[in-house]
């Protein structure tokens, strides 16, 4: 396969300094269990996928977008106890977007996209403290599972290892997925508290009580065919985000009431 020049670590400096880069992606996903049949790194192979199904579609549009390479840990404070969770705690996640921020800013990209694969990541407040920091800088996130929830595709919609991400990764690593008669009902266990379970309240779940099988959403409708009808709705969806967001000037963002 020849590379692919949204793909950053793909391409080559021959190429990239050739091109005007108008927006950078970051893919930041996590290592953690899925159930039992899918991958500890469900939620980064994924978040590849998508980010670099959306750069293409964004690239042949005419958007010179530039996706990253994805962060493969994320928060997982409430699954300490399952062996090679990996957690990377938020203060750790500010410092490296720090970073990388910073990084981008100094080579003139103005335009900054957080891809979040990993529902226990939350970016919002720490893209208002680097907001402040970097006012020359657009910076917004994208959680995919947001962008298209897949009603029209899938029976049943939950949040972990559920139908939707049983299906992508049975379209993009079909080797990778237990057989069906392994796979967990992906049942979970309702809060005693009424305000959580009404969602005006929250607290963070502790896995191992909340879940039986680490899964949260039945899979047993999964498909090969509903994942990739799900990919390539999400990378429509999310790239033509990027288009409009490259071919926006920064500075004038807002449309005024008449």
């Amino acid at each position: 396969m020849s590379p692919r020049p949204w793909i950053i670590a793909e391409t080559n400096w021959k190429h990239i300094k050739a091109t005007p880069y108008e927006v950078a992606v970051l893919p930041m996903g996590a290592t953690e269990a899925h159930n039992w049949h899918l991958p500890y790194a469900t939620d980064s192979l994924q978040n590849e996928a998508i980010a670099a199904e959306a750069g293409r579609v964004a690239w042949d549009a005419g958007a010179k977008v530039a996706i990253l390479p994805n962060i493969p840990f994320g928060v997982q404070t409430g699954q300490l106890e399952i062996p090679f969770c990996i957690n990377m705690n938020p203060s750790t996640q500010l410092l490296v977007l720090e970073d990388v921020i910073a990084s981008l800013e100094g080579v003139g990209i103005k335009k900054f996209v957080i891809m979040n694969g990993h529902g226990g990541n939350d970016f919002r407040q720490m893209l208002r403290e680097l907001q402040a920091k970097h006012p020359k800088m657009f910076l917004s996130i994208v959680n995919w599972f947001n962008a298209v929830r897949g009603d029209d595709i899938f029976q049943i919609v939950g949040d972990h290892a559920d139908e939707r991400e049983t299906s992508l990764i049975l379209h993009l690593h079909p080797n990778l997925v237990l057989p069906k008669s392994e796979w967990g009902d992906g049942s979970d266990n309702r809060w005693k508290l009424k305000a959580i379970n009404e969602k005006w309240a929250w607290a963070q779940r502790d896995w191992l009580k909340a879940t039986n099988d680490t899964g949260s959403g039945d899979p047993r409708h999964a498909s090969v065919e509903k994942g990739k009808r799900y990919l390539e709705a999400l990378g429509a969806k999310i790239g033509s985000y990027l288009v409009e967001l490259a071919h926006t000037d920064i500075s004038d963002l807002y449309e005024r009431s008449k």
